[in-house]
């Protein structure tokens, strides 16, 4: 009796779809007009583990996988690459950057692991770049995406520099970042005669060390202000309807009112 190849059959299945008499709206696809899709399931999965329902987990995962299937299987068509290459690229990584594991070297927690992890892909780019004139150093924080959300993105760099020495030692040094940064945001406002172009550098930085500090705390700062966006949005709409209730909207509500009810939906939590 043959085994089960689940992952082969979803390969197959997306052949039939973008073969000769499939599926209208896949054969019509490119990686540009996949993108959205593939953000959307990315952050379905990120919300299926917040939630921690191993079943929605499982099924936006298997969402995700399609993504990267139905890309490889495009690419084939165009002669660049196969699901095969994928699959290839990954094994061959892993392996390499996991020498403590299929090599000689010695790595025992999981910082000597990152430090190795960040040492090889050095390595790696520089080897990538050769010798071509004027080609760019390799950098540290190479392999960050441009499009990542910012928070995210801050949190990434910092990390990337703190791995190579580049951080404060304790999280009183950026708390320290922080009311420094509050005072420069005070100073633009105030000294800013109506531009905003510094304002907007200020709270940048200020932004920037509050994620430093989020760092320290091991807080992961895009997923503690997603869920004060979440809870902001709870109790907004509890006003909401409790204003409803009365006939009012939040617009015809004085400022006590509002606050009251601020106050009450909190105390619902």
């Amino acid at each position: 009796m043959s085994r089960p190849r689940p992952f082969e059959d979803l390969v197959r299945i997306m052949d039939d779809l973008r073969a000769e008499g499939g599926c209208p709206w896949d054969r019509e696809q490119t990686h540009e007009t996949l993108r959205p899709y593939l953000i959307e399931e990315t952050h379905e999965v990120i919300e299926a583990i917040e939630t921690g329902s191993d079943a929605d987990l499982a099924e936006e995962l298997g969402d995700l996988l399609l993504q990267v299937v139905f890309h490889a299987r495009i690419a084939e068509e165009e002669g660049r690459f196969t699901i095969q290459d994928v699959v290839g690229r990954i094994h061959e990584k892993l392996v390499r950057r996991h020498p403590h594991v299929f090599g000689d070297v010695r790595a025992d927690t999981p910082e000597k692991v990152l430090r190795n992890w960040e040492a090889i892909k050095l390595r790696e780019r520089a080897g990538e770049n050769g010798e071509e004139e004027n080609s760019p150093l390799p950098s540290v924080l190479d392999g960050v995406p441009a499009s990542l959300p910012a928070l995210l993105k801050a949190q990434r760099v910092q990390t990337k520099a703190g791995r190579v020495g580049f951080d404060w030692k304790s999280p009183e040094g950026p708390l320290g970042k922080v009311r420094e940064e509050i005072e420069e945001v005070e100073g633009a406002i105030r000294g800013g005669g109506g531009e905003t172009e510094g304002v907007e550098r200020e709270i940048g930085d200020l932004l920037f060390a509050l994620v430093n500090v989020a760092r320290h705390l091991k807080v992961d700062a895009e997923g503690a202000l997603r869920v004060c966006v979440d809870r902001f949005m709870g109790r907004f709409r509890y006003i909401e309807g409790r204003l409803a209730e009365r006939g009012l909207t939040t617009r015809e509500a004085d400022a006590a009112v509002l606050d009251a009810l601020w106050e009450e939906a909190k105390g619902k939590e």
